[in-house]
């Protein structure tokens, strides 16, 4: 299994098991993500409860609870919404932060095509629900989450250079 972490905090953020499509000069990663009710599970295991001198509730408080797979798996925290004075200046901040981190090549194509990811996502800016990872760090990599027209699920992208690979 593969586990991709944030290369400036250590937080994982994805994993091999949610599939990604690369955009954007794979500068960004895109990721389905989908609703799942988390906590109550009714199983049906064959026993008349009326017969054995059960109740049909017998004061159990299951609590089922919609939660996203990806938020949930990697513990992602939403964060306030930025407007693009913020953003440019997170994205600035977080080009500063990631260079150095990433070998010669990377940094080269990095470099070549982050104001395209950058605008790509100025013009999603409005529809953005924003994650990092567990730590909530202020310096790392953001998770973007917004739906496609007409989507029930959530779509994600991730800056694909602040991730880095690690095999469990």
């Amino acid at each position: 299994m593969l586990v991709y972490q944030d290369l400036l905090t250590g937080d994982e953020l994805l994993s091999d098991s949610f599939p990604y499509k690369e955009i954007e000069n794979g500068m960004l990663w895109e990721v389905e993500g989908k609703w799942v009710v988390k906590g109550s599970i009714d199983v049906d295991i064959g026993a008349n409860p009326s017969a054995e001198g059960g109740e049909d509730d017998e004061g159990v408080d299951d609590q089922a609870v919609k939660v996203v797979d990806i938020v949930d798996t990697f513990r992602l925290q939403e964060q306030p919404s930025f407007d693009k004075k913020q953003f440019v200046a997170y994205v600035k901040r977080y080009i500063k932060l990631l260079t150095p981190k990433l070998d010669a090549e990377k940094q080269e194509q990095f470099k070549k095509h982050i104001e395209a990811a950058t605008k790509f996502l100025l013009s999603k800016l409005s529809d953005f629900q924003f994650f990092v990872g567990e730590s909530m760090h202020d310096d790392s990599t953001m998770v973007f989450a917004y739906y496609k027209e007409g989507a029930t699920d959530p779509t994600f992208l991730y800056l694909a250079y602040g991730l880095k690979e690690v095999k469990c």
